[in-house]
């Protein structure tokens, strides 16, 4: 019978736990400010992981890019501390990557948003004018 999960997988949900606390209560840097870890992809052999992020508050990309730069230089002292709680023989080096497809779904969203606002108002104002051409007088006269 085979596995329902993989060893990187729940190795990878811990690191996610862990981090999440991690950089809430151990992290300084006011340039991270508030931290999503979105995943946590861990190599087959456990040496590596891709850390996805999204900030929040942050209103452009590169200050996006900069906090994801400023994790990336925390990497060693969070791994460390992964390291403390984490029981396993070689701790994954960090890599914290920006992913911006939450933003970039947010922004599809607000799009399909305004097209079916949109649509909504054309529909309203050609239902409005049949109801004006239904109900105006007919010029025929009474035979």
């Amino acid at each position: 019978m085979a596995r329902e999960f993989k060893r990187t997988d729940r190795l990878g949900d811990a690191i996610q736990r862990i981090l999440a606390q991690l950089i809430q209560f151990e992290v300084r840097d006011p340039r991270i400010g508030m931290v999503n870890l979105n995943d946590v992809v861990v190599s087959r052999d456990l040496s590596f992981a891709r850390v996805y992020v999204t900030f929040v508050g942050k209103e452009t990309e590169q200050e996006s890019l900069e906090a994801a730069e400023a994790l990336n230089k925390a990497s060693g002292f969070l791994r460390s501390q992964l390291a403390k709680e984490l029981d396993i023989r070689t701790t994954p080096r960090l890599q914290f990557i920006y992913d911006k497809t939450s933003v970039q779904g947010q922004h599809l969203s607000q799009l399909i948003d305004k097209a079916v606002r949109q649509d909504r108002g054309a529909q309203s104002e050609a239902q409005d004018q049949a109801d004006e051409q239904d109900t105006a007088p007919e010029n025929d006269p009474e035979v």
